[in-house]
C-alpha cells in the first residue's frame, strides 16, 4: 500500500479535496531532482532523502530530510515549505510576488501558508517556488539555517 494514496483517499471529496490535488500537482511538477513524496508527520512529506543526505533531519536523523509538507483539514490547505524559512529573502520576494498577484497578504507563519476555505491560491506562484532550491541548495541552507557547528 501507498501511505500518500491512502492518506489522498481519506480526504472528504469536494473543492477543498480538488484544490488539495491541484496543489499537489503543482508541487509535483515543479519538484527538482532529487526530491522524494512520503508521508511526513502525518502530511504528505517532500524530503531529501538518506540517499542524498545520510545525516537525516537533525531534530529525528532517523527521518529523511524535510524540505516541504502538504496537509489538509475540514477548513484549511497547508503549505510548509521550509526555504521561506531558512532563508528570509526567499521569504521576502514570495510575500511580494503573492500580494502582487492576489491583491491580499498571505496567511503565513515562519514556513507555513494557510489557505482558508476559498482563498485563492496562486499554483503558478507556488509552482515558481518549488522550481528555486534544488536538494544540494537545500542541504546547504539547512545546514547553514538549523545545524549547530
Amino acid at each position: 500500500m501507498n501511505p500518500v494514496v491512502d492518506y489522498i483517499n481519506a480526504i472528504e471529496e469536494g473543492p477543498r479535496k480538488e484544490l488539495f490535488l491541484q496543489m499537489r500537482d503543482v508541487i509535483i511538477n515543479n519538484l527538482p531532482n532529487g526530491f522524494e513524496e512520503a508521508m511526513n508527520y502525518g502530511m504528505i512529506g517532500y524530503v531529501v532523502p538518506h540517499s542524498l543526505y545520510p545525516k537525516g533531519y537533525h531534530c529525528s536523523p532517523e527521518l529523511p530530510l524535510p524540505f516541504v509538507n502538504l496537509v489538509i483539514r475540514k477548513d484549511i490547505i497547508t503549505f510548509y515549505h521550509m526555504g521561506l524559512y531558512a532563508d528570509p529573502a526567499m521569504g521576502s520576494w514570495f510575500e511580494k510576488e503573492y500580494v502582487e498577484l492576489t491583491g491580499k497578504k498571505p496567511d503565513m507563519g515562519k514556513s507555513c501558508i494557510r489557505f482558508k476555505k476559498t482563498a485563492p491560491i496562486p499554483f503558478q506562484l507556488i509552482g515558481s517556488l518549488m522550481q528555486q532550491i534544488s536538494p544540494e541548495q537545500w542541504i546547504e541552507r539547512y545546514e547553514a539555517a538549523f545545524v549547530k557547528k
